[in-house]
């Protein structure tokens, strides 16, 4: 939402919206064995599982294992 609205107040323009759009929506089909970034790109890790709410649990380069929302994670590309 807080991007459609800096699109329409002209701070954001048009192909940036529609790049974030596609980020977003394709955070929804995360699945276990995806590597995946934090929004801020400040961690990376793999998805080890998909919980019955939506949420993720993955583990971070690091050896953290981490559960969260699948809207704060990017999908890395596949080299």
């Amino acid at each position: 939402m807080s991007a459609v609205a800096h699109y329409i107040a002209g701070v954001l323009d048009h192909d940036s919206l529609v790049r974030i759009v596609n980020e977003l929506s394709a955070t929804a089909d995360l699945q276990p064995g995806d590597r995946v970034k934090t929004l801020r790109g400040s961690m990376s890790g793999t998805i080890l599982r998909v919980l019955p709410d939506g949420r993720v649990v993955w583990q971070a380069d690091t050896g953290a294992e981490l559960t969260g929302l699948p809207e704060s994670l990017i999908r890395e590309p596949k080299p």
